[in-house]
């Protein structure tokens, strides 16, 4: 994880130490493997549950700039709740006054839906949102039965690039 440079002091001695802190770190946190995390995943009617299902997220930060993806694949005991779902981010997003917008894939069987997912301003979570049919641009989050209804196997992707509040 990158963090802010040191501000050297005239006549200061840099010494190996400070050198390995302040480049080598630097540049490893930046090279690093992705960052795992298990997002939550809640919805605003009833909860869904995750059973046997798989829920799995990974991220790379780098300054304040979050790169993420969250995998949901639906198990045969997973059930989906009501209301629409939003999935945790692995850090709270800025206060920008725009929304951040990532991709969003559902797939189940041969049926693929391609859709946005919206990070709003200063919050913890991201809402995925899909054409409501196969014959429509207009779209509408993610529920248990929009855009079809969602069985075991089912998989939710989502990815996205963010800036976060610190």
């Amino acid at each position: 994880m990158t963090f802010a440079p040191r501000t050297w002091v005239v006549g200061e001695t840099v010494t190996a130490a400070l050198m390995n802190q302040e480049i080598r770190d630097q540049i490893n946190s930046v090279l690093a493997a992705w960052t795992s995390y298990t997002p939550t995943w809640t919805s605003a009617g009833t909860a869904p549950a995750l059973g046997n299902g798989t829920l799995v997220g990974r991220y790379m930060k780098i300054g304040r700039t979050v790169i993420y993806q969250i995998n949901l694949i639906a198990g045969s005991t997973t059930t989906f709740g009501t209301g629409g779902y939003s999935f945790e981010l692995p850090a709270t997003s800025a206060n920008v006054g725009a929304s951040f917008i990532g991709n969003a894939h559902l797939l189940s069987g041969s049926t693929r839906y391609v859709g946005q997912n919206v990070i709003s301003p200063n919050v913890t979570t991201t809402s995925p949102f899909y054409p409501t049919n196969s014959t429509t641009t207009t779209t509408s989050q993610l529920t248990a039965t929009v855009p079809f209804t969602l069985v075991s196997g089912a998989s939710v992707r989502i990815t996205g690039v963010y800036e976060a509040a610190s």
